[in-house]
């Protein structure tokens, strides 16, 4: 065969594959999809599916089943969504935990968060907020850090669990600023935030959704968000990092994958559709009463935002070294 017979023969193939791939696209989905939530029934990542999960059964004219797996730090729910075929009928719900610390901090992990993959959409982030108990002298972060530094030991931070959002935000504060702020750590947010309001701890880095009834009531002190730009919730509170502390960022956020292999045409239409349902009123009212704010965007910024995250945590985790099982 000579060569442009060689180059015609490539460009058929091409021609077809584009032709498979759009049927594919065009006639997907004709069966009931499977969401995974990695966590309990009734947390913003469980939410979040069932919000998704209803607009995509509307526009596709096709059920789709939520399924809660939980455990590990969401890692259980996580490795069932990697081993399941790539056709487009399983995703899964992935976060700054699942995508971000959980790589690092878990010495044994059912599946590469990379590798294993294909991520859809960046949904939304959820601000945390750094707030301090109100008898604590300072008003602002410069003012925290000089304290901290002025008393090292002294301080301590109330923590939501060993490996928690809020555990390694306040570690990556520590590491940015040289402080020495001791953590206390408590099984879940409620009893952390119970004991900072008590005056127990003095500070913490709180999600939104928790803390804002306590910001409004003056039990604590609001200093900063952890978003890397200023929040639309709250946009009298500066960030950690302009407040300070260049580099800072440890905001909650939630995104959608699905297993890697996937064919493409059908990943530009999950992130087409659910594009779509992000900008409807009752989807940004929801997220809204979750502190959440939208992000949408593409497949490939999604996926570029999950490998800045890796590393950015394995530090941090790699500095406090803390390892679970």
């Amino acid at each position: 065969m000579n060569f442009h017979g060689s180059l015609a023969r490539a460009a058929c193939a091409a021609v077809l594959l584009a032709a498979c791939a759009l049927s594919v696209a065009q006639e997907y989905p004709t069966k009931p999809l499977r969401f995974i939530a990695p966590n309990l029934p009734g947390g913003p990542t469980d939410i979040l599916a069932r919000l998704l999960g209803q607009k995509l059964s509307e526009s596709f004219g096709q059920p789709v089943i939520i399924e809660n797996r939980a455990g590990a730090g969401g890692n259980i729910g996580t490795e069932l969504a990697a081993k399941a075929a790539p056709d487009g009928y399983t995703l899964v719900t992935g976060n700054n935990a699942t995508f971000g610390a959980n790589p690092t901090l878990y010495k044994r992990l059912g599946f590469d968060p990379i590798k294993d993959f294909t991520p859809v959409i960046f949904v939304a982030t959820q601000p945390n907020i750094l707030v301090v108990h109100p008898s604590l002298p300072v008003r602002n972060v410069k003012e925290l850090i000089a304290l901290a530094r002025a008393k090292p030991g002294q301080l301590n931070y109330a923590g939501s669990g060993v490996g928690a959002a809020a555990h390694l935000a306040a570690e990556l504060f520590k590491n940015l600023t040289g402080t020495k702020i001791e953590h206390i750590s408590y099984k879940s947010a409620g009893p952390a935030l119970i004991d900072l309001i008590a005056g127990q701890t003095q500070l913490m880095f709180a999600t939104a959704l928790s803390v804002t009834p306590h910001i409004k009531a003056n039990r604590v002190r609001a200093l900063a968000v952890t978003t890397a730009k200023r929040s639309r919730l709250y946009p009298e509170l500066p960030t950690v990092a302009e407040a300070g502390v260049p580099g800072f960022e440890a905001s909650t956020w939630h995104g959608v994958l699905v297993p890697a292999g996937t064919p493409p045409a059908i990943v530009e239409r999950l992130n087409s559709e659910m594009n779509k349902a992000l900008q409807m009123p009752d989807v940004r009212e929801r997220l809204a009463s979750l502190g959440a704010e939208i992000v949408g965007g593409s497949s490939k910024e999604f996926a570029e935002h999950i490998r800045r995250e890796i590393p950015k945590w394995a530090k941090v985790v790699k500095a406090i070294d803390v390892h679970l099982d």
